[in-house]
């Protein structure tokens, strides 16, 4: 595997020993025309590809596929490449460093403006189902709602800031994750026990000992927990 010696190195390598398996999002054109544009000149790709050792000899890009793919089309016969370590991490970070992955942020943690520059981000995004929401009405919703215990972005849904539940909320996976707390024992909350469904309200109503609360809508739920 990877000898730790060349980790971090630039080295100049033959492209028959490298190979891909990610196609990158781009079209063939771009791909073509800026394969003829380095065969007119030196043939030297100046942006390196990132590669790790995969066996002797052999290695495997893990950032910059766009560059493998002109090198292919050129057809050269060596490519500059920088050695990256093995890991994940590596891995991924190259990924985003190469624009060829999106970053996420975790939503259970995050600042309001990096909610607002998440949202900002969607929203600038060809066909999103997210362009007409209300970018401070929706930033500050979600930032003001309890979200350190959400195990899942459906109850943004309820925050009613134009994000319905479908592709809208679907739209949202692309920049965000979550690491929920658990949800503490007591609750009283009415913006914690509003993120509940009628049924989990129900079986806390229950284990607290409260009578007549089977035919209590939701709403009528969370005021008599939260009193």
């Amino acid at each position: 595997m990877s000898n730790l010696s060349d980790v971090g190195n630039l080295m100049y390598l033959d492209l028959e020993i490298i190979e891909s398996d990610i196609v990158p999002n781009t079209s063939e054109y771009l791909i073509n025309a800026t394969a003829q544009e380095l065969s007119s000149t030196d043939g030297r790709n100046w942006i390196p590809l990132i590669v790790k050792e995969v066996a002797e000899d052999s290695y495997q890009v893990i950032g910059n596929n766009f560059i493998y793919s002109v090198a292919e089309a050129a057809g050269l016969e060596k490519v500059w490449c920088i050695i990256a370590d093995n890991s994940e991490t590596t891995a991924k970070l190259s990924r985003m460093l190469a624009r060829e992955e999106v970053p996420r942020i975790n939503l259970s943690t995050a600042s309001t403006e990096d909610i607002k520059s998440a949202l900002e981000y969607l929203i600038e995004q060809p066909n999103t189902p997210l362009k007409t929401i209300d970018i401070l009405k929706a930033t500050n919703r979600i930032d003001e709602a309890p979200r350190q215990y959400w195990q899942d972005l459906n109850p943004i849904i309820n925050l009613k800031c134009g994000i319905t539940r479908g592709k809208k909320v679907k739209a949202l996976e692309k920049v965000f994750y979550l690491t929920p707390e658990a949800m503490p024992d007591e609750i009283k909350d009415p913006k914690v026990l509003n993120t509940l469904t009628t049924t989990e309200l129900k079986k806390l109503a229950k284990k607290r000992g409260r009578s007549g609360y089977s035919k209590l809508t939701k709403a009528k739920l969370v005021n008599l927990l939260s009193q």
